[in-house]
């Protein structure tokens, strides 16, 4: 267990009530390496250590070059996980000078994120429900500040959600299965030999469409950030990785988490104290209802503003599914024009 007598202590992140984390660093680094300490409160320490270890143990098997850290111990006195420094860098600061390294990442990406979602439900313990209704009501209660601060973008998320609950009801459902529940770049990292996981405090028993929505909702918050091209060849590199093997269904529905994600992006991510905070979020939840558009499009239905159109072109499979067969009776005009 670290003491701070022998290490320099810093803080890396502090939610009060939540958790804290902190970095213990050596003074000596010839005797000890970094440990990264997560403090919680009652028995969830204890539920997240089992967790990341069998998650780690699982994928060390299974995981062809995909890794999740190990958590090194468990002290129950304080409910602190102690975690190893992963040596590498998070996806995210790679998304930042686009390569075909980095494409390249983006595809063992989704390559990860498929094998973490055939994980079987007793390997990690107990999981906590989430469905599509819970993620939604999510998203109202962290973006309830932007209506009172910019009313037209609340009108436009008032209306979004709505729709997303509604064309959600209409979808093709799959059993729930193991999830990350919050799988995005950061939590992605590069180091020597493939991808490193990190962080699995928010997994859950879920929709596996609501991994993939998000992290492509992250990806198109990375992307305006950066104020950066190539989008929609990143989205692709990712599912490339993804898609193999996965249902068609899975991916529309993640494109429907993805237009929700973007809405709570925007209030968690989008600093109310920034200078361009007006300008960012109008950007960001106009992003969220192209998305919106563009699926209902893709379903047949009256939309008015779509943008991203061939999304899943190149992952259709040569066969129909029986739900594609039924869209396709329905609307015998779009007959091969995304086959």
């Amino acid at each position: 267990q670290p003491r701070s007598s022998r290490y320099a202590v810093s803080s890396i992140r502090y939610r009060p009530r939540q958790r804290h984390v902190l970095r213990y660093d050596p003074l000596d680094r010839v005797k000890a390496g970094t440990v990264f300490a997560k403090l919680y409160t009652g028995e969830e320490g204890a539920r997240i250590f089992h967790r990341a270890t069998q998650v780690a143990e699982w994928l060390a098997e299974h995981g062809e070059g995909v890794t999740a850290v190990r958590p090194l111990t468990y002290v129950a006195e304080d409910g602190v996980v102690l975690y190893p420094r992963v040596l590498g860098a998070p996806l995210s600061d790679h998304l930042r000078r686009p390569s075909q390294a980095v494409a390249q990442c983006l595809e063992r990406a989704g390559v990860a994120l498929h094998t973490l979602h055939r994980l079987p439900q007793g390997v990690a313990g107990p999981l906590p429900p989430h469905d599509f209704a819970a993620e939604v009501s999510e998203t109202a209660r962290a973006s309830r500040h932007i209506p009172v601060l910019l009313p037209s973008m609340g009108v436009l998320i008032d209306a979004l959600l709505h729709r997303a609950r509604e064309l959600h009801e209409r979808l093709p459902q799959e059993p729930p299965t193991f999830t990350h529940g919050d799988f995005k770049s950061d939590h992605v990292w590069a180091v020597p030999g493939g991808l490193t996981l990190i962080d699995f405090d928010s997994s859950e028993l879920a929709d596996p469409a609501l991994d993939i929505g998000k992290f492509l909702a992250h990806l198109q918050l990375s992307h305006l950030t950066y104020d950066q091209p190539g989008l929609e060849q990143a989205q692709k590199r990712f599912l490339v990785g993804y898609a193999p093997d996965a249902p068609q269904e899975r991916l529309v529905r993640a494109r429907l988490y993805e237009a929700v994600e973007l809405v709570k992006i925007t209030a968690r991510r989008v600093r109310l104290f920034d200078h361009d905070w007006e300008s960012r979020t109008e950007q960001v939840i106009r992003r969220a209802q192209a998305v919106m558009n563009d699926l209902e499009l893709m379903l047949g239905l009256p939309v008015t503003q779509p943008s991203l159109r061939g999304f899943l072109g190149e992952f259709r499979k040569p066969h129909h599914t029986r739900w594609e067969r039924r869209r396709h009776r329905r609307h015998p005009s779009e007959k091969g024009a995304r086959g």
